[in-house]
């Protein structure tokens, strides 16, 4: 358990990260439970990354999140890998343990917990999964966990790195296969589940999904979480879809890596009251 007295700072690396609201929910956090901690973030490019992982070792940070595009090549440059970090073959939380760096995947929790909570039965589903980055891994290893899932059509702009992320998902056992780009209206048709595991959206990018390709009834799941109201969250809702939004899945996977640095249980209520005052209320 982390000692109130002692100071400790945390930080995310990504780029870009000046969209992040990372800080603002981990800060409340801290702040909610008398912790003397700060969270902060910084811009790390491609080619800094390991030097950058480097130097957040040699000044002690006590942990910190990795987001885009850094969730694969972290691993190279860290000393352990937790089982849900293999899982995923993907990172995004680091816990400094007297110098070292043990590696996370908390998207995995973050991602499925907002459907548990909507009970939602996996039997028979068909799923789109749009991307193959680090988040389009977390969510296949969460979707691997639950029964019935009868079929996984991956689309990704980059076939070569779909690819990739069909060869680390066959230890799933999931039903996965890649379909091109441009079949997306064809594929969404007909999807129980369409998740945006792509950054599209975040700089307001037309949808990559038209409403007239969506499902009512399906569930429609972005990870873009800024805005909170994308393009295809809207589409979904004219659809007659079911949206979870990306904000969801942000504090879920924040809480779970709140509770991996501090042992403490997250103050959920108030890290998501954080969320919602920077995004704006959902509706």
């Amino acid at each position: 358990m982390q000692n109130k007295d002692n100071n400790k700072t945390y930080c995310i690396i990504g780029d870009p990260i000046q969209h992040s609201l990372s800080p603002a929910m981990q800060n409340v956090a801290f702040n909610k439970l008398g912790l003397n901690s700060t969270y902060i973030a910084f811009r790390v490019k491609k080619d800094e990354l390991k030097e950058s992982i480097e130097s957040l070792r040699a000044i002690g940070v006590s942990g910190f999140n990795i987001t885009v595009p850094h969730k694969v090549e972290a691993m190279k440059y860290l000393d352990e890998l937790d089982i849900s970090a293999r899982r995923a073959n993907a990172v995004n939380t680091v816990h400094n343990v007297g110098g070292v760096l043990k590696a996370y995947n908390t998207d995995i929790y973050g991602f499925i917990h907002p459907l548990h909570l909507r009970k939602i039965n996996f039997d028979g589903m068909k799923v789109l999964l749009i991307g193959a980055g680090g988040a389009a891994r977390a969510a296949l290893a969460a979707l691997a966990d639950e029964n019935g899932i009868s079929e996984v059509n991956i689309a990704n702009r980059s076939e070569g790195n779909a690819r990739l992320l069909l060869e680390v998902s066959v230890p799933f056992g999931l039903n996965c296969k890649i379909v091109p780009w441009e079949k997306i209206p064809v594929f969404s048709k007909t999807a129980e589940l369409i998740v945006n595991a792509t950054t599209v959206g975040m700089n307001s990018e037309p949808s990559v999904v038209e409403h007239q390709n969506i499902k009512k009834h399906a569930i429609v799941y972005d990870i873009v979480y800024k805005p909170v109201h994308t393009a295809l969250l809207e589409n979904a809702k004219q659809a007659g879809a079911e949206v979870i939004y990306g904000y969801e899945m942000l504090l879920y996977q924040g809480a779970r890596s709140f509770e991996i640095w501090t042992g403490i249980s997250a103050p959920i209520d108030g890290m998501k009251k954080a969320l919602l005052g920077t995004v704006g209320e959902v509706c």
